[in-house]
């Protein structure tokens, strides 16, 4: 294809070769639309998008070495002007929630249509966030939650439970953003344990996610923000 000025610089980054390789080649063919490079580690999508500064990247979630959601934590830093755009073969809410927490300005399931991705491309190009429909729904009900149990009135009547040090410690890695398993190398324990730890202090706190729980706690002052 003969690309033009206005092309959307592409950058594709998904450890599966084979669904990458199928995605450039039908991104290529869209009008429009130009893959600079592709990575199959978060490690490579952050040097190559250091290196090219491309206008969006297609970030995986799941791949080998720091991940999706860490890689567009370090680009959305190093790089402000390139849009990161989610793939995940998975709707789960954490996934989610973490990305756009991350810095990430959409999200697509991989069984999104190949012209929906070219769409949604061109639309986070422009400055717009784009989110599969069936996520849609999740980050509306979340962010009436976290807005609900943020009222300062709401907040006295539930009472929470007293944090123990090292539930604070774990709540301040998950205010960064960390993951479990980072979570428990920079701590000191099994991803087991900080899975528990985890669930325990949305039980004290009374909560149903991460991201209240982080809320929460920043406004709180539980931890510093």
């Amino acid at each position: 294809m003969a690309f033009q000025s206005e092309d959307v610089r592409v950058l594709v980054a998904d450890d599966h070769v084979l669904y990458r390789r199928g995605l450039i080649t039908e991104l290529d063919d869209a009008d429009h639309l130009e893959v600079v490079a592709e990575a199959g580690s978060g490690e490579e999508a952050v040097e190559s998008a250091s290196a090219l500064t491309p206008d969006v990247i297609l970030m995986d979630v799941r791949m080998p070495g720091i991940g999706g959601i860490e890689a567009t934590r370090r680009l959305v830093e190093l790089i402000p002007s390139t849009r990161v755009l989610m793939l995940s073969v998975s709707d789960d809410d954490e996934d989610l929630f973490e990305a756009v927490k991350a810095g990430a300005v959409g999200y697509l399931l991989k069984e999104t249509s190949i012209v929906d991705v070219a769409e949604a491309v061109r639309r986070v190009a422009a400055g717009h966030s784009f989110v599969s429909p069936q996520l849609a729904g999740k980050l509306l009900v979340a962010f009436a939650d976290i807005s609900r149990w943020l009222e300062p009135c709401e907040r006295q009547d539930r009472n929470p439970a007293p944090l123990t040090s090292r539930e604070v410690e774990v709540l301040q890695s998950m205010a960064e953003g960390a993951d479990n398993c980072s979570i428990g190398a920079a701590v000191g324990l099994s991803e087991h344990s900080v899975r528990n730890h985890v669930r325990n202090i949305l039980e004290k706190l009374h909560l149903h996610s991460r991201t209240e729980a982080v809320l929460y706690a920043a406004r709180t002052a539980i931890i510093d923000p």
